[in-house]
């Protein structure tokens, strides 16, 4: 008898183990579930692709997630009392590169990829890529006018960082949303761009005529967040910006 009871006893025990193992697997399969689902966008951010021709090969292959980031809001931070600090709106094709060859100039506090100069409200990429919007993608600097003028970062910098004489194109990107364009602040910044246009023209070292437009700043709006800063994020990513040291003016 006593030998019977140790084998139901142990049948019982084989059953409730089994019955606690089920548990657990079922518990560990909600909390794995449960965790795929929280996790964030950023997680599965865009692909780096050194190899592309393009932006809009670049944009292709790094998947939908890359526009569908929140807003930025870096520059929209308060500037405080400081005098010297002052706003540059500047747009010479994809503003991946302009704004990582901006951030390095000495003098630059920060930088801000956006869109401006269009007809759409709220403009998403999705908006801006197809050149329908009429913005451009642009970059707004924060600098220091103790450290670096409005006219230093327009001749020194960008008027050699992109190529100012080609209407709608930045090296294979095509399109209005790659125009060259200054967003002048007030008439000062005006009348230094005109002066600084003139200056190159005459020099004479891009051998064409600069066809940067100037157009008053309006409203600015901020890139989704995957764009901002975004060759700090993904070194080797596509640009097609560079300094020209050759260049002298």
């Amino acid at each position: 008898m006593s030998g019977l009871k140790l084998l139901k006893n142990y049948r019982v025990l084989v059953q409730v183990r089994k019955k606690i193992l089920f548990i657990l697997a079922v518990s560990l399969l909600v909390l794995s579930a449960g965790c795929r689902e929280k996790e964030p966008l950023a997680a599965r951010a865009t692909v780096d692709v050194p190899g592309a021709k393009d932006r809009h090969q670049a944009d292709s292959s790094s998947g939908e997630s890359l526009h569908a980031g929140q807003e930025s809001s870096k520059n929209s931070q308060a500037k405080g009392t400081n005098p010297h600090r002052e706003t540059a709106i500047l747009a010479g094709g994809c503003f991946w590169g302009m704004e990582e060859l901006l951030r390095a100039v000495s003098g630059v506090i920060d930088t801000e990829v956006g869109y401006t100069g269009g007809q759409v409200a709220n403009p998403r990429y999705k908006d801006v890529k197809t050149g329908r919007s009429g913005h451009a993608e642009s970059v707004q600097v924060l600098f220091d006018s103790t450290k670096i003028s409005y006219r230093s970062l327009l001749r020194d910098h960008f008027f050699k960082i992109h190529d100012p004489t080609t209407v709608n194109r930045q090296g294979n990107d095509r399109g209005s949303q790659y125009r060259s364009v200054i967003f002048y602040m007030n008439d000062q910044q005006k009348a230094v761009a005109e002066s600084v246009i003139a200056e190159i023209n005459q020099n004479g070292s891009w051998g064409a005529p600069i066809v940067t437009r100037l157009e008053p700043a309006g409203e600015f709006t901020s890139a989704e967040s995957e764009h901002q800063d975004y060759l700090q994020k993904h070194p080797g990513g596509y640009t097609c910006h560079y300094f020209r040291e050759d260049l002298s003016f």
